[in-house]
């Protein structure tokens, strides 16, 4: 009989670690959380009011039967909980040990980084008690969402038929909308540039104070620059190209969407199966670290292996220095994204993973071997032409050291050489041209490009971007126009609607802030009752005058009339999506499906 326990969320994860541990130790799945906020209580937040915000927790319906087993099977065993690493897996381990009853000084808890044997069974034999400081910060975290998603999203569905709101999620959709708005009153501008054509290069007149020109001021160059041209400089420089560091969640969805076309959401569902191990000969193994992680520091370790690895494959000239931006808010005890193990290469691993699968490891795997090689260098050539004060400039770059781009390349790029030209010498343009120029729109977000946004603005956690981005669209607030966010009406008239009345919270700095203190907490620094009881009482006040105050909008008339009273015939929504219905409801119950 086992004599030990090991408790995860995911079952496929249960399943990988179970073949590392042997028979002694058994491995189940929680799938999940196991309890959640009672939807009972005052407006139905599952929080006390009256006793210090006090949560009121219950088991997620469907998961009785899965409690009940995971009780059974714990008794007389040594248990560990090893839920995911970060504040949400610390969460689901302590509702964990509250349900089976475990002491919560006691040293249950195991964690690891990568789902490999070497490292379970590291873990195992280093178990500390849970920390009840990412508990609280979650808990908070939670309930907050709880009391804005509950009253926020029933005021709504109430007064203008929006479907929800959410502390962070209605930021995201200000952000979309506010865009959109600059968008429709950009007024676009007629500029010209100039540009002196000569045989092999093509060089850009120099604006001394950087002003858009004029037609006029254009069309006086053109016809003030008269051959010959004068190379009055030539400057060459080594330029030097930095490697990234390796993966974060943010630029992990960046790079997926620009580079592989996949969503966030893909992205995450596919570097899960990666993380959580795949067969490979016969074993179960976790080909990446956790992917779920704002910090891009690598392990002493890897480092040493993946230098040494260098070095062989490449030579020593291509060594690198790793660099780490560290974050204010980065959950520092993280790894970056990187492969658990440098000598497992994409090529290698091609014939046991499927397409998405191997596209994603490789982008993984090359950037962190990147991010420690040396940087590419270029020779970077300016050549400037002169005519009568005139001055034209053309540059050419020329690969000098591959460095990192030898296997990591964010765009394709050619090289631009340039002619042999000498200082002083004369030299006639085939044409000398003004070109007419109109300013741009700002374009709208693309997934990639909120996603940087978000994560500039300090605006929820890498780890929501993906489920932020599904609830937009579910929530039919915004529609994909050519792969880019464009918000519907609904979606204006609720980010509208919540900026008339709720900017106080609805805003990017007021969010932010929230998160740092949120880290806070979670640090130990800072109290969530306090921070609670504080947005409570700033809060429903805001709620109770925009139930006074804000319009009810009404179902939408069609030029119809009702075959049975005839009363006007108006567009309503259901959970089930649009349907026409007479206006005389619920005297006549007349209603229609809604044909193309």
């Amino acid at each position: 009989m086992s004599k030990k326990l090991i408790i995860v969320e995911s079952p496929s994860k249960a399943k990988t670690i179970g073949s590392y541990v042997g028979k002694d130790v058994l491995v189940l799945s929680s799938k999940g959380h196991v309890r959640d906020l009672a939807t009972t209580g005052v407006d139905g937040l599952g929080i006390d009011l009256q006793n210090e915000y006090l949560p009121i927790y219950k088991i997620i319906p469907g998961k009785q039967q899965l409690v009940k087993e995971l009780i059974s099977k714990s008794k007389n065993k040594e248990v560990y909980i090893a839920t995911d690493q970060d504040r949400e897996g610390e969460a689901i381990g302590w509702h964990l040990a509250e349900i089976l009853k475990l002491d919560p000084k006691q040293a249950n808890r195991i964690v690891f980084r990568e789902i490999t044997k070497p490292a379970i069974l590291e873990a195992m034999n280093h178990p500390r008690p849970i920390d009840q400081h990412l508990v609280f910060s979650q808990e908070t975290r939670r309930i907050l969402d709880r009391i804005i998603g509950f009253k926020l999203s029933k005021l709504l569905q109430s007064k203008i038929k929006s479907k929800s709101a959410g502390r962070v999620q209605s930021v995201a959709l200000k952000l979309i909308v506010d865009l959109e708005k600059e968008i429709e009153a950009f007024i676009p501008e007629t500029y010209y540039e100039v540009e002196a054509c000569f045989y092999h290069a093509k060089a850009d007149y120099q604006i001394p104070d950087k002003k858009r020109l004029t037609k006029e001021e254009a069309d006086q160059i053109v016809l003030e620059s008269k051959n010959p041209f004068k190379v009055s400089k030539i400057e060459t420089k080594e330029s030097k190209r930095q490697p990234k560091p390796a993966f974060i969640t943010s630029t992990l969805q960046q790079d997926a969407i620009n580079n592989l076309s996949m969503s966030a959401s893909r992205t995450m569902m596919v570097a899960q199966k990666l993380y959580e191990g795949i067969e490979i000969g016969g074993e179960i193994i976790g080909l990446i670290t956790y992917m779920r992680t704002d910090s891009n520091r690598l392990a002493e370790p890897f480092i040493e292996e993946t230098k040494a690895f260098i070095e062989k494959e490449y030579g020593k000239s291509y060594l690198g220095k790793y660099r780490v931006t560290t974050k204010d808010n980065a959950q520092d005890a993280h790894e970056a994204i990187r492969p658990t193990s440098i000598h497992r290469t994409p090529e290698m691993m091609q014939s046991y993973l499927g397409k998405d699968e191997y596209k994603l490891y490789k982008r993984i795997y090359d950037r962190t071997v990147a991010s420690l090689m040396a940087p590419a260098i270029f020779d970077v050539t300016k050549v400037t032409f002169e005519s009568h004060g005139h001055e034209y400039l053309v540059t050419g770059e020329v690969e000098k050291f591959k460095g990192f781009q030898a296997i990591y390349l964010e765009n394709k790029q050619k090289d631009t050489i340039l002619p042999h030209y000498k200082e002083g010498q004369l030299i006639d343009a085939k044409d000398v041209l003004a070109i007419e120029k109109v300013t741009k729109a700002p374009a709208r977000y693309s997934e990639a490009t909120l996603i940087k946004d978000l994560e500039s603005l300090g605006i929820g956690r890498p780890s929501t971007y993906a489920s932020i981005i599904q609830t937009l669209k579910a929530r039919d607030y915004v529609e994909l126009v050519e792969k880019r966010f464009k918000p519907t009406d609904q979606g204006k008239l609720t980010s509208e609607q919540l900026d008339e009345f709720f900017h106080k919270i609805i805003n990017v700095e007021y969010t932010s802030k929230m998160e740092t203190v949120l880290d806070e907490i979670a640090e130990g620094k800072q109290n969530g009752g306090v921070l609670i009881d504080q947005f409570y009482k700033s809060f429903i006040p805001l709620v109770d005058h925009a139930q006074k105050h804000m319009k009810k909008v009404g179902p939408k008339l069609t030029d119809e009339l009702c075959p049975q009273c005839g009363k006007p015939l108006v567009i309503r929504t259901s959970k089930y999506g649009e349907f026409i219905a007479c206006s005389g409801f619920p005297k006549c119950k007349y209603i229609k499906k809604i044909t193309e």
